[in-house]
């Protein structure tokens, strides 16, 4: 069975919109894209590298799809274009799109249903970037198997969430962790069952 992965960059108040720049997702009027770039040291270079560095596949919302597709096919040499350009595509859009990007699949029929499947072929892992809105879906059908969270020291106020309205409470376990030089907080985390509570008020 293939592993999910949610590879995500998040604000400290959980935003994961446009952390490109400005103009690559303006939905809502978001104001605030490209909030990720001034941040990048070794250390998260380290960590994509890792992430990137082993077999996978992509899984990929319609507009993540577009993004990466405008860019990655024309930089071939740029570090980390490699592993993008030579992996299976996997897109989830509402519409019949043309794929150009070489080795893209359209995901045909219900998404989850679709994504579950995926997870059941052989294959390398899937990794998810981006793709907000696909991610709902991922995460309320319990198909992320992982979350690799890259948290940056912004707040932003809002935008698209990783865990928006509708998620389902959860309980995560933290496997590795790391900060870079410019404040940002790396995790891996990985679902751990039912949320559990409790109460600290005296009998």
């Amino acid at each position: 069975m293939r592993r999910l992965i949610a590879s995500t960059f998040l604000t400290l108040d959980g935003v994961m919109q446009a952390p490109g720049g400005p103009g690559e997702d303006d939905d809502s009027g978001f104001a605030h894209g490209g909030w990720s770039v001034t941040y990048w040291d070794d250390v998260m270079g380290e960590f994509m590298g890792e992430s990137m560095g082993r077999p996978f596949d992509l899984v990929l919302g319609r507009r993540t799809y577009d993004i990466f597709a405008a860019h990655w096919p024309r930089v071939p040499d740029d570090e980390g274009a490699k592993p993008l350009n030579d992996a299976t595509k996997y897109v989830a859009s509402r519409g019949r799109p043309t794929l150009e990007w070489r080795n893209s699949v359209l995901i045909d029929g219900d998404v989850a249903e679709g994504v579950a499947a995926l997870k059941q072929a052989d294959g390398p892992e899937l990794q998810v970037h981006g793709s907000a809105n696909l991610l709902q879906t991922l995460i309320r059908h319990h198909l992320v198997d992982e979350y690799r969270l890259m948290i940056f020291p912004v707040v932003v106020g809002s935008g698209k969430r990783l865990f928006g309205d509708g998620a389902v409470p959860a309980g995560l376990k933290l496997v590795d962790s790391r900060v870079s030089t410019t404040g940002v907080v790396i995790g891996t985390y990985q679902p751990a069952g039912e949320l559990v509570t409790g109460s600290f008020a005296l009998d």
